[in-house]
């Protein structure tokens, strides 16, 4: 089967060739292989754009469902078709609010910060694969420069609650601050030991590196590390303090409305993909799976990572939100010398050639 790049080549060439007759000699240029390749690069993005949408979509279908059934309440389980079109009607309501922007605030900050928040958690997509075929970039150092993208929203988020003039906005942008610089050695640390049993920083090699045994069979302690490392990254509860509507009203979103609010949780659940995404491509496998012959890849790697994300919608409804000295001394007293003795027990393993 051909890979993303290759169908979408072929659709562009297709559609040049019919409208190549309507385009003067003058324009040539518009419909020279460059420009052909342009516009591919365009049309994968838009594909990856679009299934990304739509497994958001799935995404906040799927907490609702299974939150209400868990809380037995029966609004999301009933409202629409399965629950569905209550998804469409909150869009709606909050896209088609009027846009205000408070009084008191640095404009340009306030809509800057936002900007970058939004668009380097969508730009991590284009380095998010669903399989072998299936990806925009595919470079040797993937994974770094996910981490690399991943871990600037926190500092967005800072600048977004200064900038807004408000006392809660402000607690919840350097609350942010802080869970970055907790959470983010041990997460880092946690892949370590994925990179050293798989000797390589590209997600394939990764991937493929686990067709005998998954890395979460000796790197439990490393996936544990990982996961409450993400929760915290993308501000999941219990580990949603930014925000923590509680005390802080709604945090450092305080005084985003309407269609920016709507954007913000749009990229909250981005961000819980990526990081579901990440964890499947480091210790389940990948898009690997059996029966690929009645199965493809992409399908293996979107169960997978639905599983995942749902096993983080039980933790919020299951678990209280947390102190911030107690999350603050939650990374270091405990995942960091977790994931420092993951990383001994991934060099063992390594070592004596037992991966």
């Amino acid at each position: 089967m051909m890979d993303l790049y290759e169908l979408v080549e072929s659709i562009v060439v297709m559609l040049i060739g019919w409208i190549d007759q309507w385009v003067p000699d003058q324009l040539d240029f518009l419909i020279s292989p460059t420009s052909i390749h342009a516009y591919v690069v365009l049309g994968m993005a838009a594909v990856i754009l679009v299934i990304c949408l739509l497994n958001v979509v799935v995404m906040i279908w799927i907490e609702r469902k299974f939150i209400a059934r868990l809380m037995d309440r029966r609004g999301p389980t009933e409202v629409g078709f399965m629950g569905f079109l209550q998804n469409v009607a909150d869009g709606l309501k909050l896209f088609l609010k009027e846009v205000i922007t408070p009084q008191g605030v640095d404009r340009w900050v306030y809509v800057m910060a936002l900007v970058l928040y939004i668009g380097s958690s969508i730009t991590v997509l284009a380095l998010v694969p669903m399989s072998d075929r299936f990806f925009m970039a595919n470079v040797e150092g993937g994974l770094f420069m996910i981490f690399a993208i991943f871990t600037l929203a926190p500092f967005f988020i800072f600048i977004a609650g200064w900038s807004q003039n408000n006392k809660y906005s402000l607690i919840g942008g350097m609350r942010s601050a802080a869970q970055m610089i907790s959470y983010e050695i041990p997460l880092m640390l946690s892949v370590i030991g994925v990179i050293l049993m798989a000797g390589s920083l590209s997600i394939s090699a990764i991937v493929n590196a686990q067709s005998s045994i998954w890395f979460i069979i000796p790197s439990f302690i490393g996936f544990f590390v990982f996961i409450i490392g993400v929760l915290a990254e993308v501000e999941r509860i219990p580990f949603d303090l930014p925000e923590a509507e509680a005390e802080l009203v709604e945090g450092w979103t305080t005084e985003y409305g309407s269609i920016r609010f709507g954007l913000i949780m749009f990229v909250s659940y981005l961000r819980g993909y990526v990081g579901c995404a990440l964890a499947v491509f480091l210790f389940f496998g990948g898009w690997l799976g059996p029966f690929t012959a009645y199965m493809p890849p992409e399908a293996w790697f979107l169960i997978k990572v639905y599983i995942l994300f749902m096993i983080l919608v039980w933790l919020r409804a299951s678990a209280p939100r947390i102190r911030i000295d107690q999350l603050i001394q939650i990374g270091w007293k405990r995942l960091l010398p977790l994931a420092m003795l993951n990383i001994v027990i991934a060099v063992i393993f390594t070592t004596m050639g037992w991966i």
